[in-house]
């Protein structure tokens, strides 16, 4: 059995990975095959996400030292955690595991601090990826630009129609 310092230093990890990770899910695991697990695993790996089955004591320790309320309802039975530097993609592959396994399903999460149910971590998975994110904020500043661009050649435009019907006027009298 580990001793206090053992413990302490576990909570410390687990705090620092709190700190560290602006996506936190965690999920029940029971009922999951070594290969179901180890498929998991690698999922959560491809997308730069921590996976830990951890103490559910030790967790909520080190949640209280962040600062994370609202979390201990969540810490009953079996639990497995996911840290991830981006808030979605520890959210979207465990809500897309969930989804093929029947006994694997997600406890909670914690975005930026917040503690967020099921249902807030599911809709959070729904988000589409950062690029598309991205690309859809670009689109919307480029835009008002594109307009504008099509408002100024406007006039030029209609210049250009005007000389082209006076170049076909001096043609016909000549």
């Amino acid at each position: 059995m580990p001793n206090i310092e053992e413990k302490a230093q576990v909570v410390a990890e687990i705090k620092e990975r709190f700190q560290n990770s602006t996506g936190v899910v965690l999920a029940d695991y029971r009922g999951l095959t070594v290969a179901q697990v180890t498929q998991l695993r690698a999922q959560l790996r491809q997308a730069g996400v921590e996976y830990h089955v951890l103490k559910n004591t030790m967790v909520r320790r080190a949640a209280h030292e962040v600062g994370i309320e609202g979390l201990d309802g969540y810490l009953e039975g079996p639990t497995a955690v996911a840290f991830s530097a981006d808030p979605v993609a520890g959210a979207k592959v465990l809500a897309d595991f969930a989804k093929t396994s029947k006994t694997f399903a997600i406890k909670a999460g914690v975005v930026e601090g917040k503690v967020v149910d099921e249902a807030g971590v599911k809709a959070l998975a729904e988000l589409p990826s950062r690029e598309v994110l991205l690309a859809q904020v670009l689109r919307g500043m480029q835009a008002p630009l594109v307009g504008m661009a099509n408002v100024l050649q406007g006039p030029i435009r209609k210049m250009g129609y005007a000389l082209e019907e006076v170049r076909k006027l001096k043609e016909a009298q000549a």
